[in-house]
């Protein structure tokens, strides 16, 4: 039992860290949501991924009904307090963690982010790893102009307007140094394949 207790030690120091972050937007949620289970049983051996859920993410993966499986899914859970708690920033910052994940990210995070404002827990979180050089990935719900179609709690199908206004947001991000978007939840996959050999 002591010889199990050692090797389960061993391996969880050699895990890797990621902070997967969930603000309130559904669109693509489940999409995402299947994509890094996957991943994670993928990369269960070598990386420990903690979920942070901004306040609106918090309501919105209750809405969808997904809070309880990725308390069961995944490492930890945490609900944003304020923007420095859970204190999510420092751990970014004193290189505890490899890489910040916001995926989906609503046009009002990515909004924030493009113009330096640092007042929720994933936006301080996400400007405090660019300064540490801890690279940010986020995937916008609003990246394109034009119609898109999303899905509702229900399963119901909503269409609604991506706004220039929106991708010019998401554009001014992607030309910031340590900030990578990503248009499909399947890119995520190569994000981790990027920076954790399988």
């Amino acid at each position: 039992m002591a010889v199990q207790s050692v090797e389960i030690v061993k391996k969880q120091k050699k895990q890797k860290r990621v902070a997967w972050g969930i603000t309130g937007s559904g669109d693509r949620l489940h999409e995402v949501f299947d994509v890094m289970r996957q991943i994670k049983n993928q990369h269960k051996d070598d990386v420990r991924i903690t979920v942070y859920l901004s306040k609106a993410g918090d309501l919105v993966v209750k809405y969808y009904q997904l809070f309880r499986v990725l308390q069961e899914e995944f490492d930890k859970t945490r609900v944003e307090v304020n923007s420095n708690m859970p204190t999510l920033a420092v751990q970014l910052q004193s290189g505890k963690i490899e890489l910040l994940l916001i995926a989906p990210a609503t046009s009002n995070t990515v909004a924030k982010l493009a113009n330096g404002i640092a007042d929720t827990l994933l936006t301080n979180a996400a400007i405090m790893a660019l300064k540490a050089f801890v690279p940010v990935y986020i995937l916008p719900c609003d990246y394109k102009e034009g119609v898109t179609i999303t899905q509702l709690p229900d399963g119901s199908e909503m269409k609604i307007r991506v706004r220039k206004e929106d991708v010019e947001h998401a554009k001014k991000l992607a030309d910031m140094d340590g900030v990578f978007i990503l248009e499909r939840p399947e890119e995520i996959s190569q994000v981790f394949k990027k920076h954790f050999k399988v």
